[in-house]
């Protein structure tokens, strides 16, 4: 996959971190359905910390969590406002001041925007790094480190949006498709299979 980027739509930093809080335990169609109206409507932090919350809901209800999630929106949008003059901020702790804003979403827009060298580990990352033999860790936090310890910092933003996609089309979570996939030379799943 020599085009390994992140497959949210958006045109700004504001706009990633939106979709990024929406995409939390949701597909990125889901949340690409949803963001054109959302950004239409609440183009700036300024625009989404006015809302109400019916006013989000309406857009958002069809992903997973939609109360929760609309709240997030309105409360990180007055945030960004309140503290970080309107501007998505740029490191770990600033990030995950902010509501609806994790490890994983924090490592996200850093890798994207800012083009920190850090892994944001969703459920792919952490499938496909433990089936292939990247980590051993039984915890998102213990992959983020043993990937972050091997792999090279220039290399870490593509090797995380490599792992999503393979996950996501090649080593899927129920059937995977080892004979589609170029790494069952190396995949330690697929030897244990295979015997």
């Amino acid at each position: 996959m020599p085009q390994a980027e992140s497959e949210l739509h958006f045109d700004s930093p504001f706009q990633l971190l939106v979709a990024v809080i929406l995409s939390a335990q949701c597909t990125d169609k889901r949340v690409n359905m949803v963001t054109p109206a959302l950004y239409a409507k609440f183009p700036t932090p300024q625009a989404l910390s006015a809302a109400t919350f019916d006013e989000v809901y309406e857009l958002v209800k069809s992903v997973s969590y939609p109360n929760s999630k609309a709240t997030h929106l309105i409360e990180m949008a007055s945030m960004l406002c309140e503290r970080f003059g309107g501007e998505v901020p740029s490191t770990h702790e600033e990030l995950q001041q902010l509501p609806g804003v994790g490890r994983k979403t924090a490592n996200v827009v850093m890798s994207i925007v800012f083009d920190k060298p850090v892994i944001a580990v969703d459920t792919h990352v952490f499938r496909v790094a433990r089936r292939i033999g990247l980590s051993k860790g039984s915890t998102p936090l213990a992959v983020e480190k043993d990937l972050t310890d091997n792999i090279p910092a220039e290399l870490r933003p593509k090797a995380h949006h490599w792992l999503i996609l393979h996950g996501r089309y090649v080593c899927t979570a129920r059937n995977p498709k080892c004979d589609k996939c170029g790494l069952t030379g190396c995949c330690k799943e697929f030897k244990k299979r295979k015997v």
